[in-house]
């Protein structure tokens, strides 16, 4: 079998950052996308030897020219991973227009805008893994997250109705949604608020980024071809929906 050749976006940081490595350790090789943070990003480069390029996959210009630029050196793509992602948290009667926007656009359209580059060529030669990087909070909703949890459970939905579309021509599309992880993001809410949450946790714990990352390359495997339409909760417990 050829390589696979993957793309993960927000993939040299956190969770992205994890699946990014699972991949490479699967065999593949593996492009990460990022938005700003150039020294994290080439730290991760010089650390695991990932290619990295950096756009705003919000900007659907930006992800046409951004996932040419990564073909033109590892071919066509066979696994994208939606991850990256922002949080801009407030209660909803106090949230602004520009928050809406700002987190719908980097969370939601972001995954038009990656997969829509990818998926007529992954009909063409009848393979394909679209794996969305979702949240327990677009599964069951989040105090003072409205906007994302919002664009999360968006994410639910697009998963559904693509596996639909690809799944005769050797596509799946499928999404991980997971818990609180151990990550920058997590470690920027408050200490009280993080105690809460992990009390709320039966394994007793946060997760952690390689966690979501295996659950990640399973479902990358050319053998979880029969897995489609699926989200995978991987939160402790936490929430398990019906």
């Amino acid at each position: 079998m050829d390589k696979r050749r993957a793309i993960v976006t927000g993939g040299t940081r956190g969770i992205g950052k994890a699946i990014a490595i699972a991949l490479k350790e699967k065999g593949c090789a593996v492009a990460a996308t990022y938005a700003g943070n150039d020294e994290a990003a080439n730290k991760f480069k010089d650390e695991t030897g990932i290619l990295v390029f950096k756009w705003d996959v919000g900007d659907y210009d930006a992800c046409k020219g951004g996932v040419a630029e990564i073909e033109k050196v590892q071919g066509p793509t066979d696994i994208l991973v939606n991850n990256a992602g922002i949080t801009r948290d407030g209660l909803f009667h106090k949230m602004s227009p520009q928050a809406w926007r700002d987190v719908m656009r980097a969370d939601l359209d972001s995954v038009y805008n990656m997969t829509a580059q990818v998926f007529a060529g992954m009909r063409e030669r009848g393979f394909g893994r679209v794996i969305n990087i979702t949240s327990i909070n677009g599964q069951k909703g989040q105090l003072g997250q409205v906007n994302y949890s919002a664009a999360k459970a968006g994410m639910i939905g697009f998963t559904k109705a693509l596996a639909l579309e690809g799944a005769a021509k050797g596509i799946t599309v499928n999404a991980v949604a997971p818990g609180y992880i151990d990550t920058d993001m997590v470690a920027a809410v408050p200490t009280p608020v993080l105690e809460k949450i992990v009390a709320g946790i039966p394994v007793g714990r946060l997760g952690k980024a390689e966690e979501i990352a295996r659950c990640v390359a399973f479902l990358a495997d050319d053998a979880a071809g029969f897995v489609t339409g699926s989200v995978i909760s991987a939160n402790g417990g936490q929430y398990i929906p019906s």
